[in-house]
């Protein structure tokens, strides 16, 4: 399983550790991933997505998955969070089609 936020992309990064004798080795900083169940509105269900926590709160800031997915670069999704974007895309327009 890949470290790789699957709504903004946010992956891992390299740098050092520096100790007090300022040796330099290298690490990781890995993001912080979570798994969460985000509800859609526009489809009336949930979707389980491996997230940052700074993506959580995004979408939360946002007004919820629905509308983060409309404002989100395709590059940046994963295949799955991609799905879920030409769904709800699918949807608003039938739902503007009938009203």
């Amino acid at each position: 399983m890949s470290r790789v936020c699957e709504l903004t992309g946010k992956g891992p990064m390299t740098g050092n550790n520096v100790s007090h004798a300022n040796n330099k080795t290298r690490r990781r900083f890995l993001p912080n991933l979570n798994d969460v169940t985000l509800q859609s509105e526009a489809l009336g269900r949930g979707f389980k997505f491996r997230i940052s926590a700074a993506a959580l709160r995004t979408v939360d800031h946002r007004g919820g998955l629905d509308k983060f997915l409309a404002k989100a670069k395709d590059s940046e999704l994963s295949a799955n969070a991609l799905k879920v974007k030409k769904a709800i895309a699918k949807s608003s327009d039938t739902a503007d089609a009938l009203s």
